[in-house]
């Protein structure tokens, strides 16, 4: 079937964003003056939890602290959160965390085919919205048929709900689509839907399992930041076009029928 969209997922897929989400988490703590300071590795692990307010909620609830304790924690839940989605739009705003290679050509090559690109993300609104403007310029949602992120689906990835929200908006069938994501569940949820996945995993996700994904690649690649000769030979070129991706679709959907 024709390739009609593309949905992205956001932090780590668009932008290499999670360093700055940690860095947002313990500036939070530190306004709320909490005694927590999440290391690299530390976040690595807790990124296996989808969603900044449940990422909260699962790290308060597993320390070794009276029940009361606690409870009082994650009644903060909230208004931590909140605070962290203004320091991370601060931290975005000063440029950093620019898109990964091939993300803006990639955005570019499909406006001008006429195909659609959405957003399918557990983030908040807010968050995209930061990035969006501080990479793409202001006013850079436009460019996205779809943006389909935060609270607004019953369950978040890795059930497919956001992927079926963002079909549904558009009107169009998973066989239409290309989902991106960084994650083992950002794939689950892509593949729970029923799309065609490309996989580019970060140094947060680079250990998780991505054998369900049609084409993993440490990026999309550009002009100026090419794939490695292994993963270049088999695309048949230096970087993932939009014309070799809608080939590679194509070619997956005539597998499948």
């Amino acid at each position: 079937m024709t390739l009609s969209a593309l949905l992205f997922d956001v932090d780590g897929t668009l932008a290499d964003t999670e360093e700055t989400h940690r860095q947002a988490f313990n500036a939070a703590f530190l306004e709320f003056r909490l005694p927590y300071d999440w290391s690299p590795d530390q976040y690595e692990v807790l990124l296996r939890i989808s969603g900044g307010k449940e990422r909260l909620a699962h790290f308060f609830e597993s320390l070794q602290a009276p029940r009361e304790e606690r409870d009082r924690l994650l009644a903060n839940v909230a208004g931590l959160h909140r605070v962290k989605t203004e320091r991370y739009a601060e931290l975005v705003a000063s440029g950093g965390s620019p898109l990964r290679p091939g993300i803006a050509r990639l955005l570019r090559e499909a406006t001008e085919a006429g195909i659609r690109v959405g957003i399918a993300s557990t983030t908040t609104s807010a968050n995209v919205a930061a990035l969006l403007d501080a990479e793409l310029g202001s006013n850079a949602h436009r460019r996205f048929a779809v943006i389909a992120c935060g609270d607004v689906v019953p369950a978040k990835k890795p059930a497919p709900d956001i992927y079926r929200l963002a079909l549904s908006t558009l009107g169009l069938g998973p066989a239409q689509a290309v989902a991106f994501e960084d994650s083992a569940n950002g794939l689950a949820a892509a593949r729970a839907a029923g799309l065609f996945t490309v996989v580019t995993p970060t140094r947060w996700t680079a250990s998780q399992d991505f054998g369900e994904a049609q084409l993993t690649l440490p990026h999309l690649g550009d002009p100026g930041s090419p794939l490695d000769p292994v993963f270049a030979k088999p695309l048949g070129g230096p970087y993932l076009t939009l014309e070799m991706l809608a080939a590679l679709h194509e070619r997956a959907g005539a597998t499948a029928g």
